[in-house]
C-alpha cells in the first residue's frame, strides 16, 4: 500500500510486570498482524513510575507506525492486544501493569471524545514519554501546543529518571 495514503501514529508501549521486553515483542508481532507497520522504534528507556508509588521500574518504548486503521480501529486494536497480554484495566489510578499501550499522535488530528483524546493529554509532563519520542522525531510539531517535541522535552518538569536500557534496541 502507498505510505502517503496511510496514517502516520506514535504509540507507546510501556510495562513494569512480568517479563516486560517479551511483552514488547508480543505486541510488536500483534500490531504487524492488524495491518499496522512499524516504521521506527526508539530505544528501551528504564524509569520510575509516575502517579504513583512502585516497587518495580518501568520499561517504555515509542513506535512510530502506519496504518490504514483509523484512529478509533486504532485504539479498539491496541486495547485487544492488552486484553491478550493480561491487562486488566481498573478505573481508580495508575498501577503496576504487564503493558500499557497508548496513542500519542494519530497524523495531526485532535481528537477529544470520552474513549479518546488525541494528542495524548499528558504527554508533554512525562519525561518517559518525551525521550522516547524525541529519539524518533524531535521535530514532530504538536498540534494543540505548536511546539516541537524537543521544546516540550526541554521545557518538562518531570523529575523522575529516564534512562536508556543498556542501549538495547528492540525490533
Amino acid at each position: 500500500m502507498d505510505q502517503s495514503t496511510l496514517n502516520q501514529s506514535y504509540i507507546q508501549l510501556g510495562g513494569n510486570l512480568g517479563e516486560v521486553l517479551e511483552t514488547f515483542s508480543m505486541v510488536k508481532s500483534a500490531l504487524r498482524s492488524q495491518d499496522i507497520e512499524i516504521l521506527a522504534s526508539s530505544s528501551i528507556y528504564v524509569s520510575e513510575s509516575w502517579g504513583f508509588q512502585s516497587k518495580h521500574e518501568f520499561l517504555n518504548q515509542v513506535l512510530h507506525v502506519s496504518t490504514s486503521l483509523g484512529p478509533f480501529e486504532l485504539l479498539t486494536q491496541t486495547h485487544n492486544i492488552e486484553r491478550q497480554l493480561g491487562r486488566k484495566r481498573a478505573s481508580d489510578g495508575y498501577q503496576d501493569r504487564t503493558i500499557d499501550i497508548d496513542i500519542l499522535f494519530f497524523n495531526d488530528d485532535i481528537i477529544k471524545d470520552s474513549a479518546l483524546i488525541i494528542p495524548h493529554p499528558k504527554l508533554h509532563e512525562r519525561l518517559f514519554v518525551l525521550k522516547p519520542l524525541s529519539e524518533l522525531n524531535k521535530d514532530l510539531r504538536h498540534p494543540i501546543f505548536e511546539k516541537t517535541v524537543s521544546t516540550m522535552l526541554n521545557e518538562c518538569k518531570d523529575n523522575l529518571a529516564v534512562k536508556i536500557l543498556d542501549d538495547i534496541r528492540q525490533d
